[in-house]
């Protein structure tokens, strides 16, 4: 079954299911903006004769920007949406930089489930990758969230015994 923009509880994710984002161009607005928020202004993001010296030539994005970002889009495309309890894990790389006026979308597969019956629903593991608009993979990761069950959503039928 493939991903798309609805609630979808644990039983709804398969092993296999993919989604991809709508695009996103990060702007000087959000990298100032993210600078406020967290309170780090390195000269890297926010200084562009001081960015100019660098071997990146320009300002870059915050990695951390990149990653919250593509969180957002993940909710947009309705990979987590209304069904998640905790974001419970991730592992994450920083392959290359964000610059400022890249436009960089969300893929994820589901590469694992586990049901988590006494947390009221189960573990969904995705494989994350961020890309820019040149197609170029600049964060990847796996990220590991608790999705609410429907099977154990109140007034919901018994779920089936556990197999052996």
């Amino acid at each position: 079954m493939g991903l798309q923009r609805q609630q979808r509880y644990f039983e709804d994710f398969d092993l296999g299911d993919r989604v991809e984002s709508p695009a996103r161009t990060v702007t000087e607005s959000d990298v100032m903006q993210f600078a406020g928020l967290s309170g780090d202004y390195n000269a890297i993001h926010t200084d562009a004769e001081y960015a100019r010296q660098t071997p990146y030539g320009q300002r870059i994005a915050h990695g951390l920007l990149g990653l919250s970002i593509a969180s957002g889009l993940a909710v947009q495309s309705g990979l987590i949406d209304h069904t998640i309890l905790a974001f419970t894990g991730l592992q994450w790389s920083f392959r290359a930089p964000v610059f400022l006026g890249d436009t960089i979308r969300l893929r994820a597969q589901v590469i694992k489930t586990r049901l988590m019956r006494s947390m009221g629903g189960g573990l969904v593991v995705f494989a994350v990758s961020v890309a820019n608009q040149r197609d170029e993979v600049v964060q990847q990761g796996e990220w590991t969230m608790l999705v609410r069950s429907r099977s154990l959503e109140p007034g919901a039928a018994a779920p089936p015994p556990a197999q052996p």
